[in-house]
């Protein structure tokens, strides 16, 4: 482990961050984003496990492909919805 450097905390807006150094980020293989998590009185940066919404856009194409798309609790509208002007 390395020597701990100290970094202070920056107000951004309404909130407070740290500039993370590019060369630690590279060192530990960060990039765009990273799950945050307190563990005990420390706070901790690590990789994401799952990348959000990754491959949805081809998912829903496979469930329209096998018919699978279709509405699991109908519509939704109501008898007078048709008197709305838009």
């Amino acid at each position: 482990m390395s020597k701990p450097l100290q970094i202070n905390i920056r107000q951004i807006g309404n909130s407070k961050g740290v500039v993370i150094p590019k060369a630690i980020l590279e060192q530990v293989g960060l990039d765009e984003a990273v799950e945050l998590s307190v563990e005990g009185d420390s706070l901790v940066l690590r990789k994401p496990k799952n990348q959000v919404r990754i491959n949805w856009a081809e998912d829903a194409r496979l469930i329209a492909l096998s018919g699978e798309d279709r509405l699991v609790l109908g519509d939704f509208s109501n008898a007078d919805d048709g008197n709305w002007v838009w």
